[in-house]
């Protein structure tokens, strides 16, 4: 029982970290129809900045974990607006073109985080609490997933919210739906479509964090590796299904776990699956079409 236990808890703690990236994949492409295969180059970058963030700060407590949280979101954040402006907006409808540019942003910046931080990982330490761990039913769980569940549950809420409650969500929603009408009435749908990047790439930033804490190191790879789990669970979830994404999340991290552990073929089980839903419902479970 205690396994089982340790085993459901950890997939749900490797589920929030796939969901916090793939929460951005779904939103981008749900209302703005782009494929971005550099997420995953948001999360590295504010995995490293948070990182040298909570180094230069020296101490290794609750203060300079959540500060460190904070600057792996506003650094994702700031490279994603960036992104965004500078090579997205010209290449809207194009999707090839997109295709291209974010997938050799992805490449570079790999290279560029080895030539800044070197190729080996570097560990990380953070509040002792962290390393510790609580009994659930004689199951030893790590603290950090209970950290990374939480981030993830707040980060659905909160983009939920601000999709169906906002001024800025109702104009992203209406400019997906007909961006003409919306640029006719003196909205500057632009601007909105950079607020969706930019949260994007924050959730992407502060799952770097949590995945340094998670998995003990940073390196140029940890955003590769997540982003390949993200959009499986995207696909799954169904493309621009955030609720879809959060589903997915949580069965492939729980799945994954289980088939590790029995039988160490977590990653094949996962493109069974993906296989499966396809050959089911090509749309995925939530359908393309849902956007929360």
């Amino acid at each position: 029982m205690s396994t089982i236990i340790l085993l459901t808890v950890t997939g749900l703690g490797l589920g929030a970290l796939y969901f916090l990236v793939a929460s951005g994949l779904s939103l981008i492409y749900g209302l703005m129809g782009v494929l971005n295969f550099a997420h995953g180059s948001f999360l590295t970058l504010g995995a490293f900045i948070g990182w040298q963030a909570a180094q230069a700060l020296g101490a290794a407590g609750w203060g300079v974990f959540l500060i460190s949280l904070a600057v792996g979101a506003a650094t994702g954040a700031v490279f994603a607006a960036l992104t965004e402006r500078i090579l997205i907006r010209p290449l809207y409808q194009r999707h090839i073109e997109q295709v291209l540019v974010t997938v050799g942003l992805s490449l570079a910046s790999v290279a560029l985080f080895e030539g800044i931080w070197g190729t080996d990982p570097s560990f990380i330490t953070g509040p002792a609490w962290l390393k510790e761990t609580t009994d659930i039913l004689g199951a030893r769980i790590p603290n950090d997933r209970f950290v990374a569940i939480l981030a993830a549950a707040l980060v659905l809420g909160g983009l939920l919210l601000f999709l169906k409650k906002s001024r800025y969500g109702m104009i992203i929603r209406a400019g997906v739906e007909n961006r003409s009408m919306v640029t006719a009435l003196g909205i500057d749908v632009r601007k909105a479509f950079t607020l969706v990047f930019t949260i994007g790439g924050a959730a992407a930033g502060m799952g770097g964090v949590l995945a340094s804490h998670y998995f003990g190191y940073v390196s140029p790879l940890l955003g590769g590796s997540l982003l390949i789990f993200a959009f499986i669970v995207t696909v799954i979830g169904g493309l621009g299904s955030l609720t879809g994404a959060a589903l997915a999340s949580v069965a492939v991290g729980i799945l994954q776990q289980f088939a590790n552990f029995y039988w160490g073929v977590g990653d094949f089980v996962v493109v069974l699956l993906l296989a499966a839903v396809l050959l089911a419902r090509p749309a995925g479970l939530m359908g393309k079409a849902v956007t929360a």
